[in-house]
């Protein structure tokens, strides 16, 4: 068995760590360039952000499946934009 002088162990040592860092690298880039074109058919459906924001909200809030708390709901939501017609009625009155 011949052994190497002991300047040249660890250049050997280096290259092999490099050699090992180049396999890893040349696999993940095969690997990389394989997914890629699956990758780029998943993202042709570009959405909005109306699209993102309305997935978030139905993934968020919960529907109402009595019918008594939707109309509360639905007569709040009424008075709510009849207050806001009238603090805006008010405004303009104020500002003549």
């Amino acid at each position: 068995m011949i052994l190497a002088s002991p300047i040249e162990q660890p250049i050997i040592i280096l290259l092999i760590v490099v050699g090992a860092f180049a396999v890893i690298a040349i696999v993940a880039f095969i690997i990389y360039r394989l997914l890629r074109p699956k990758l780029k058919d998943e993202n042709k459906e570009q959405k909005t952000e109306q699209d993102y924001a309305q997935e978030e909200l139905d993934r968020i809030l919960q529907p109402v499946e009595d019918e008594q708390t939707a109309k509360e709901i639905s007569n709040y939501r009424q008075y709510d934009d009849e207050v806001e017609e009238v603090e805006e009625d008010a405004d303009k009155k104020e500002d003549k």
